[in-house]
């Protein structure tokens, strides 16, 4: 059964293009492959590379070092943590795994007690760490708090601050936002969603290919319809095979909780079933579903498929 109790941001409504970007992101990572991100900001320390990997590496980049044991449940729960939120990170922090049973000198040497044990290092010094298995929203807290008192410790040092990558400083800087666009986003931040849609409906009318005005105008579009929505009354209504418009409803409910494939599949079987004035205005229902997502987006065209197949 469907749940419409907890409606959220549509993609590339609220924020614009979010779901292409996520898409690109994902193909940039599987085209350097899967090891590609994480070696360059998570490493295995041992007893013999501990000086250049951490202490040497966190004059420069702040160093998560997680002291782990292969024998302790804990360090099977937390350590994929920190790779994932230290990965996250791009290369702004690093993180350094020791395996304490194998590297015993160093636990020593840091008077280590228990494991997991989690220190962060910097200028060659333990400046903050925890030792008990976080949630990944606690880890990241942390994270933000150290990456913070680093930032600000270069703000007050600011020769200290290492210099940029090569290029990293002269990137070329992508082309001036549309008006019309930036007009648009400022509506939906403060709420105002008809002004947001006559922004994108002026840029079409310059750039009818543009994409994030088509996407953010079907995005707005969509939030009209349901911002007086009953979730509960839709649900029940749902009980109903003939009730057309509760069906169309619960799709918009589904596409704004993020149940993008569950709501194409809800309409096109509406399409199945119905002839007629109904069929044609579920179809366009659901082309207009379609123009809130990128043109890549995977679920795009597998419903694509779905729908010729219903229709013919």
């Amino acid at each position: 059964m469907a749940d419409f109790s907890r409606p959220g941001s549509l993609y590339g409504a609220i924020d614009l293009g979010a779901r292409k970007q996520a898409l690109e992101a994902q193909a940039r990572r599987e085209a350097a492959g899967p090891q590609a991100a994480a070696s360059a900001s998570i490493v295995d320390v041992t007893e013999e590379t501990f000086t250049t990997e951490v202490i040497d590496r966190s004059m420069t980049t702040p160093v998560v070092l997680d002291l782990w044991s292969p024998r302790a449940p804990g360090s099977a729960q937390l350590s994929p943590v920190l790779e994932k939120v230290v990965g996250d990170l791009g290369g702004r922090a690093v993180l350094a795994k020791v395996n304490v049973d194998a590297s015993p000198q160093i636990a020593q040497a840091l008077r280590v007690q228990a494991v997991p044990t989690v220190l962060a290092i910097f200028q060659g010094q333990a400046v903050t760490g925890f030792q008990q298995v976080l949630p990944e929203q606690e880890v990241r807290r942390w994270l933000d708090e150290l990456m913070g008192a680093v930032e600000q410790f270069y703000q007050a040092n600011p020769d200290a601050r290492p210099p940029a990558a090569p290029g990293e400083e002269e990137a070329p800087a992508g082309p001036p936002a549309d008006p019309d666009l930036v007009a648009a986003e400022q509506a939906i931040d403060s709420g105002d969603l008809d002004a947001a849609a006559a922004a994108y409906e002026r840029l079409l009318a310059r750039a009818p290919g543009n994409e994030d005005a088509k996407m953010g105008l079907a995005g707005v579009s969509l939030i009209k319809r349901t911002e007086s929505a009953d979730p509960a009354d839709v649900q029940r209504r749902l009980q109903d095979p003939a009730d057309i418009e509760a069906q169309l409803l619960a799709a918009d409910l589904e596409m704004l909780s993020g149940s993008v494939d569950e709501a194409f599949s809800r309409v096109i079987a509406v399409v199945k079933r119905t002839s007629g004035d109904e069929r044609d205005k579920a179809r366009r229902h659901l082309l207009g579903l379609f123009d809130a997502l990128p043109a890549d987006d995977p679920s795009l065209a597998k419903a694509r498929r779905a729908l010729a197949s219903a229709l013919f």
